[in-house]
């Protein structure tokens, strides 16, 4: 196996190494003194750099939506139920999901495209040395077994961080349901197209759920003027919600992220300077303040 540009741990290639090992297949890491029958190589990201090492194999399967949004493990793989993390040694947390796909077909996202609609799967097992859960759905609540998923979390006891809630679905009775678990991070929420105000319903989830319990993923670069930009953040800075700027990034590498976007997302993801410094007294580098934004000016 080769996991070309993961933070966490592979959750395809964890699922390959159980599938493989369970048949009674030798399963390692790739290296280039070793003659293997087969290779599976992950890339998650397509600006990831292609590794151009080469490998002794009689084949090798690329996988991953660094190579091809639409690749898929093969059948027999997906329906195994495994995760081998005795390959990720340091890692100390579980991975689940407990849906698939997303009702969403967002035009910046490539999830409906590779995943499809929601559907939900079977939770997997947990990794033996964890302490806390990475809950991957890309949208918790949509899923209509969200119930079972909550139950399933609170059997298990430990620390939960969510990555997908859509507050647009969000009602009394799912905050109150986050409102059990323990979390290890923020409970992460998005506001990613400003045409659609959310501002009324935020109004609404910060009555049963502390604001500062939430991190609102904030996409900019895409279709979005700086105006906009701004007024989402200022209006998450009046709720008390930690926004948390995402820059664009093409899965074809057409475009690149600007120097405001890049500005943009280094002043509000630092805090203590999102708190403290206006955007347009930030002095991004040595002799150029963003106030340049302002007049018109693009770096």
């Amino acid at each position: 196996m080769i996991d070309t540009d993961g933070k966490m741990a592979n959750f395809a290639l964890m699922r390959i190494a159980s599938f493989h090992k369970d048949r009674g297949d030798e399963v390692e890491w790739a290296d280039t003194f070793t003659h293997y029958d087969r290779i599976y190589k992950s890339k998650i990201f397509s600006f990831t750099p292609e590794d151009l090492t080469i490998y002794d194999a009689d084949e090798i399967v690329r996988g991953g939506t660094g190579y091809d949004v639409k690749s898929r493990l093969p059948e027999e793989i997906e329906k195994h139920c495994g995760l081998d993390y005795s390959f990720y040694p340091n890692c100390n947390y579980s991975i689940q999901f407990f849906s698939r796909g997303c009702i969403r077909a967002c035009p910046f996202c490539i999830v409906r495209e590779k995943e499809g609609h929601l559907k939900p799967v079977s939770p997997m097992n947990y990794n033996p040395k964890g302490e806390w859960v990475e809950v991957l759905d890309n949208n918790f609540f949509a899923n209509p077994n969200w119930r079972e998923a909550v139950a399933e979390l609170q059997r298990n006891g430990q620390p939960v961080n969510l990555h997908g809630v859509d507050v647009r679905l969000m009602d009394e009775e799912q905050a109150a349901a986050l409102g059990t678990f323990k979390l290890k991070q923020n409970i992460k929420i998005a506001w990613d197209l400003p045409e659609i105000d959310i501002e009324p319903k935020l109004r609404e989830v910060v009555k049963y759920i502390k604001p500062h319990h939430l991190t609102c993923y904030v996409l900019v670069g895409f279709n979005s003027t700086m105006k906009q930009d701004l007024h989402r953040l200022e209006v998450l800075r009046g709720l008390g919600i930690t926004p948390f700027v995402m820059v664009y990034r093409d899965p074809k590498n057409k475009q690149q992220p600007s120097g405001y976007c890049k500005d943009l997302a280094r002043w509000v993801n630092k805090p203590q300077l999102f708190k403290s410094v206006r955007f347009e007294d930030y002095e991004s580098r040595k002799g150029f303040r963003c106030s340049a934004y302002f007049q018109g000016g693009q770096y």
